[in-house]
């Protein structure tokens, strides 16, 4: 009998002992995810060009010798879309964003994606004309973070009803790769010889760029019905034919 008395202690000492907390532990083995965006661009000084009725139609063939793959064509914002921006934070804002430039290819949404968030397209008043100028693409299209991209964006002058047209290219995305921007200066100076190229070329301008005004818009252009997004326009912003007010 002593001896179960014992025993039954023992198991009840031992049991109390299985049913203590274990220490936490004070490091736990994990991995690190790390993800490093680097955006670039660079634009050249505005080259002034008399207006035609070909000037706009005339862009594209400033990229001739440079694109290596599909010159596109991307136009003013309308004013229901004055906001869209490429800003994942503002969900209404990239909801336009993707509502205006689905019909884009991959790389005319890539260049905007970059230039915009740098601000050196701005489409409020800019048609822009990209093509993909160095660097290779991925099996969906898009350009690698070290290759080029870019082409010409244009403006008129609400003075003179002039066209101003700048050379600008863009890159980045994941990583950084140093001799990117030697290629990307040397092309952004072939783009601006091409520009200078054109027959009706004025002289060089200074590189600044309207500013939209505070407002609910401006007027409809009669010649082609776009509105125009900021209300002191006289221009516009689409096909550069001088607005009508009544």
């Amino acid at each position: 009998m002593p001896l179960d008395f014992l025993k039954r202690r023992q198991g009840k000492a031992a049991a109390s002992r299985s049913s203590a907390p274990e220490p936490l532990p004070e490091e736990v083995s994990a991995q690190d995810y790390t993800l490093t965006l680097h955006f670039r661009a660079k634009s050249s000084e505005g080259v002034r060009i008399k207006a035609g009725p070909r000037a706009l139609a005339e862009l594209p063939s400033m990229l001739v010798g440079l694109a290596q793959g599909e010159i596109e064509v991307i136009e003013p914002l309308p004013m229901e879309l004055a906001e869209a921006a490429p800003l994942i934070a503002h969900p209404s804002e990239a909801m336009q964003w993707l509502n205006a430039h689905h019909g884009h290819g991959p790389v005319a949404r890539h260049a905007l994606d970059v230039l915009e968030h740098l601000d050196a397209v701005d489409l409020a008043f800019d048609t822009f004309v990209c093509s993909l100028l160095h660097g290779e693409v991925d099996t969906s299209g898009y350009p690698e973070y070290n290759a080029v991209v870019g082409g010409v964006a244009s403006h008129w002058d609400e003075a003179t009803g002039d066209m101003i047209v700048r050379a600008v290219v863009g890159w980045g995305g994941k990583g950084v790769r140093g001799d990117t921007d030697r290629i990307a200066a040397k092309l952004l100076a072939g783009v601006f010889v091409n520009i200078l190229a054109h027959g009706d070329v004025i002289g060089v301008a200074p590189a600044e760029r309207p500013v939209p005004a505070a407002g609910r818009g401006g007027l409809v252009c009669a010649h082609c019905g776009f509105a125009s997004a900021h209300e002191r326009a006289f221009y516009c912003p689409k096909c550069g034919m001088r607005l009508l007010r009544g």
